[in-house]
């Protein structure tokens, strides 16, 4: 049986064919529906995928999210189309300029010119107890970065990461890639759902966890 989508996330048809959609302004050339749904882009977007390939994201409308690697506001659009306060760490300025123009039609969305490796350069920003932590960083130690940022997640949140194998190790194998990774979030999550992406992403794992009550806190 299909999983249910997200409040605020639907599936309409455009060009033909059924795509997952939100609704708000466009942001990157998708095509709008009359009633102002905007495709979702699973190509273009991790989260879009894990949605396409049904997996289990414990995400839904109204909920506060941190997301990590926001770049210019692709994914993170969509998400604070539905979400609640939704903040967006981007570590380039080019980018965040235009996140800052992506969130002018969205005041939940709070655009942050930050490093995600070091998240207590915004930690006086964000408000703990957020429902989930969305990552798509293209970093060494993507896991490490998930860890740091656990602080941010209520003991019932989620994370939703795409381990990148090639920004790891460009010539390792991405599956071992992916077993280091995973070895390293287990010791501060558990892990509920892992999936890789190849359908619309090459060498992306995608990873469903949840903060681990008896970790030690990363700080």
């Amino acid at each position: 049986m299909s999983l249910t989508l997200p409040v605020g996330v639907e599936r309409r048809r455009f060009d033909g064919r059924e795509r997952l959609a939100t609704r708000g302004e466009p942001v990157y050339g998708e095509p709008q529906d009359a009633d102002g749904w905007r495709a979702w882009d699973a190509g273009r977007s991790k989260l879009g995928a894990m949605l396409e390939l049904e997996m289990d994201v414990g995400l839904d409308g109204g909920d506060g999210v941190l997301y990590l690697g926001a770049a210019s506001g692709t994914t993170v659009s969509h998400v604070a189309d539905f979400a609640g306060p939704t903040y967006a760490v981007e570590f380039a300025p080019r980018p965040t300029r235009d996140l800052l123009s992506v969130a002018e039609s969205r005041p939940n969305l709070f655009p942050l010119l930050k490093d995600a490796r070091d998240p207590e350069t915004y930690a006086h920003v964000v408000e703990g107890d957020l429902d989930c932590v969305v990552q798509d960083v293209a970093t060494r130690g993507q896991a490490t970065v998930a860890l740091r940022n656990r602080q941010f997640l209520a003991p019932d949140g989620r994370l939703l990461a795409a381990i990148k194998a090639r920004s790891e190790d460009v010539l390792d194998d991405p599956e071992t890639v992916f077993e280091d990774a995973l070895d390293e979030l287990r010791e501060g999550y558990e892990i509920l759902e892992t999936r890789r992406l190849d359908r619309f992403h090459d060498d992306h794992l995608a990873v469903v966890a949840e903060p681990r009550a008896d970790a030690a806190d990363p700080r």
